[in-house]
């Protein structure tokens, strides 16, 4: 009797080890696989006559190393025989890690494809409307379908364990009053998640706009699904709740054309020859390549009691050209009028009543 228990143990034992070594094969396989179909997908992928886009291919490399041995190692486990419960075990933290290779080959093939889009377009240029939009989109977008794989993976991670399944059914009945408490508490990161998806929908804002916010000037430098980044023209950066876009008011610079027209304000006095100063606009912003040549004048836009106010319009590719012009040329009409007109600066006058031939005036 004790002979055939000894036997029968190193029958479990030279089972589990033949079970063992089959595993191996079959995490072998799978790898073998994987080699041998990348190997066909990336020559595909470098021909310019099919659809299939290198960026994806290799976006699935890695996800795909682990997902087909973690497939392959599935479909051999039931047929195994290991001692006591370890084949259900090792059922079950290969569900679970396969779950998890399937979520990052979505998430993979989700950032491929934003690759591919992105690539289209070029939000260098100099005209980067069209891209800005695309750009703000996608990324938008991206982010949440990734928060929705995550959260479907982990549900799904979840599910495969027995005592938290039955949870789930006994809170079935009272799954009315948690949603209700659940809402009320998730309210506020609801209205941010619909906010962000509003945002990229409708696009009150996009990466790389030119705004005014609280007063600051800045660019639209990252779009979350919570927050928006404004960097300040000083490199800070202003950190606002995505609502707030939809909430207060802002000035978009960018908005509907990246070009964009400036002023420049000058204060001069009485005698200033305006033709002149108008002229010599004209040469200003001939001689600079910061004008992109749409738009130019010179006006009086008012007189006051002490000065006459000339208005100088000029207009820019985009926002840092246009605020680069206006400071040349601001610069370049005063050093004009500092050295052909010096009297047409601004100047105090005063009154002064004389004794013997009335008032004089005096400069």
């Amino acid at each position: 009797m004790e002979l055939f228990q000894y036997g029968g143990t190193l029958g479990e034992w030279s089972a589990a080890a033949v079970s063992a070594m089959t595993l191996a094969l079959a995490l072998l396989l799978g790898l073998l696989v994987y080699v041998i179909l990348f190997k066909v997908l990336l020559r595909f992928a470098v021909r310019p006559d099919t659809a299939l886009h290198l960026t994806l291919v290799q976006r699935w490399r890695h996800p795909a190393k682990l997902l087909l041995p973690l497939l392959a190692a599935l479909l051999t486990l039931p047929t195994l025989q290991f001692p006591g419960e370890l084949t259900a075990l090792l059922q079950h933290l290969d569900s679970l890690a396969l779950i998890g290779a399937i979520a990052w080959l979505l998430s993979a093939t989700i950032l491929g494809l934003q690759e591919m889009v992105l690539l289209r377009y070029d939000v260098t240029a100099s005209d980067n409307l069209k891209a800005r939009e695309v750009f703000t989109q996608v990324s938008v977008l991206v982010k949440i379908i990734k928060v929705l794989i995550l959260f479907v993976a982990a549900a799904t991670m979840l599910m495969t364990f027995d005592k938290v399944r039955q949870v789930g059914v006994s809170l079935l009945a009272s799954a009315g009053i948690a949603g209700v408490i659940i809402g009320f508490a998730a309210q506020r990161s609801l209205a941010t998640l619909i906010a962000g998806i509003q945002i990229a929908l409708t696009q009150p804002i996009r990466l790389d706009d030119v705004v005014i916010v609280e007063g600051e000037w800045g660019r639209i430098e990252e779009i979350t699904l919570t927050y928006v980044v404004v960097c300040i023209w000083d490199l800070r950066r202003l950190v606002l709740p995505i609502t707030y876009f939809l909430e207060k008011p802002f000035q978009n610079w960018t908005r509907a054309s990246v070009d964009l027209l400036g002023t420049v304000t000058l204060h001069c006095d009485y005698r200033v020859p305006v033709a002149a100063v108008r002229a010599e606009l004209d040469l200003i912003l001939a001689g600079t390549d910061l004008w992109d040549g749409k738009a130019s004048g010179l006006v009086v836009l008012d007189a006051t009691e002490k000065t006459v106010v000339l208005r100088a319009l000029v207009s820019a590719k985009n926002s840092g050209a246009v605020w680069d012009l206006r400071c040349y040329v601001r610069e370049m009409l005063i050093e004009f009028l500092q050295r052909e007109h010096p009297d047409c600066l601004p100047r105090l006058r005063a009154e002064m009543e004389g004794q013997s031939n009335g008032i004089f005036s005096a400069g």
